[in-house]
């Protein structure tokens, strides 16, 4: 499994209930793209439109060397999931204050693939709170590290 890109923001700024794996459409020019890396997470999240999974605002660069003249970068991409996957998410979907944020993108088996977060947003003090426990837990690692 090569990694692409990951979300790092996203794991700051929410917490994360579930993770879901699902496919996505793309074309060839993107997948090209996305082996160079040229990806941006940037205000991307998921909904589910008319018993489908849609990935809004995922920036994919242009290909350098692909015909591009009418590419849009930000356009709605299809996820691939299966239907029962997507009514379970629409019920999750349903309760206040979740949603679908993309996590990471990588391929798996020649495939590209996106990791999907059910996510609920937190506050500010909620993220003062992580940044100090994970400098703790940073600290008391070195200082097991040396004793």
């Amino acid at each position: 499994m090569k990694v692409i890109a990951s979300n790092k923001k996203a794991r700051f700024d929410f917490d994360i209930l579930e993770e879901i794996e699902a496919g996505i459409i793309l074309t060839g020019a993107e997948v090209k793209s996305l082996r160079q890396a040229r990806v941006s997470f940037k205000s991307s999240y998921a909904l589910i439109m008319e018993d489908k999974v849609v990935l809004k605002y995922l920036h994919i660069s242009p290909y350098k060397f692909a015909d591009n003249k009418s590419y849009d970068e930000t356009r709605e991409r299809l996820l691939l999931l299966n239907k029962k996957e997507i009514v379970k998410l629409e019920n999750k979907l349903n309760t206040a204050g979740l949603t679908l944020v993309p996590l990471s993108l990588y391929f798996k088996k020649g495939l590209v693939k996106v990791n999907l977060g059910l996510v609920r947003g937190r506050k500010s003090h909620d993220k003062r709170a992580v940044l100090k426990e994970r400098t703790q837990n940073l600290e008391a690692k070195k200082a097991l590290k040396y004793y």
